[in-house]
């Protein structure tokens, strides 16, 4: 039962749960340190730096207009991630400072490899999912 007042959950929000990996990428002063820790919270474990060279379940990618470009940030995520692996890009809502354009995302994932299959609203922040089609997934252990 969820009492008013209660923070949301922003890790079921993003399907993270217990004994996943998770690696962050792009954390600056800016990010929200609410979503951080309830992550951290639900997988049971603390995030990963831009220098793990595990594989990673989840990597939740905050990402603001002006950081470059997308879809080597993209390439980059994709390389420790796991086949059944999700990106979460996470950035600044509409109207926020850094916010980015819908159409940004929409472009590079599939540039990047990735198909985007829906979004999470995070408060000031807004979270698109993209996962690695499964034929390439597939493919890779033939």
């Amino acid at each position: 039962m969820v009492a008013e007042g209660d923070p949301p959950n922003y890790a079921q929000k993003l399907g993270v749960h217990k004994d996943q990996v998770v690696q962050e990428l792009g954390w600056d002063e800016d990010t929200d340190d609410d979503i951080r820790f309830d992550i951290e919270d639900a997988c049971g474990g603390e995030l990963l730096d831009e220098d793990a060279d595990e594989v990673v379940d989840v990597v939740l990618l905050w990402w603001r207009d002006g950081d470059g470009d997308l879809v080597d940030r993209l390439m980059d995520a994709i390389a420790p991630l796991a086949d059944d692996g999700i990106i979460w890009v996470v950035t600044p809502k509409t109207g926020k400072p850094g916010h980015v354009q819908p159409a940004e995302i929409a472009e590079s994932a599939p540039t990047a490899g990735l198909m985007q299959t829906s979004s999470a609203n995070l408060g000031d922040w807004i979270a698109s999912r993209l996962v690695q089609p499964k034929s390439k997934a597939a493919g890779r252990h033939s």
